[in-house]
């Protein structure tokens, strides 16, 4: 694994040590963040990336947050429960000289703590099929990590339905392998 774009390209990360971490593949993260840099998100959102502050939830070897530092992100929170995916992350974090740009918490995404920031680009990428990213949506709404005007990319199974909660909208979905990436935003507060 390694970062595939920005200031840190190149830099190899650790993979994880378990099974139960499922990281995205190098090229798919490349696809992805070849539409955050790219795609017009219009004037309400703008540009995801640059300066902004980024939520990586259930973030396993912290790949996401660590792609988004890299491409110009001012700061990432990481959240997982998993003891081993955190240990990863924050050698990750270490190794590639971001650990003042993050905070990387032992937290449940599903009962997070009370942010410290509203996050303006969001990641989900919870164990396929659980139904887990509803729920998720909505606890970390109700602790405020998400800013109004976010731009959130939820990951599934190809094959896996999402149904958002009220108030969010897949503006559009992405397919590569099995992998599904969802780019949501929120219709209403």
């Amino acid at each position: 694994m390694r970062i595939v774009g920005g200031t840190l390209s190149g830099r190899k990360i650790e993979p994880p040590l378990s099974l139960t971490t499922r990281p995205m593949m190098d090229r798919i993260r490349q696809a992805l963040f070849n539409i955050l840099e790219h795609h017009d998100w219009g004037n309400d959102i703008g540009d995801v990336l640059h300066t902004t502050h980024v939520l990586d939830a259930f973030c396993g070897t912290g790949a996401l947050a660590f792609e988004s530092l890299s491409r110009g992100a001012a700061h990432a929170t990481l959240f997982d429960k998993d003891r081993e995916a955190l240990t990863i992350a924050g050698k990750n974090a270490e190794t590639l000289g971001v650990k003042k740009s993050c905070a990387i918490l032992a937290a449940n995404t599903l009962q997070p703590p009370a942010a410290t920031v509203s996050c303006k680009l969001v990641f989900l990428a919870p164990p396929y099929r659980k139904n887990l990213i509803p729920p998720a949506l909505q606890a970390l709404d109700k602790a405020g990590w998400i800013m109004p005007h976010a731009l959130i990319v939820a990951e599934t199974a190809k094959k896996e339905t999402l149904e958002l909660p009220s108030g969010y909208d897949i503006c559009f979905t992405r397919t590569y392998g099995d992998t599904a990436l969802h780019f949501v935003t929120r219709t209403s507060r």
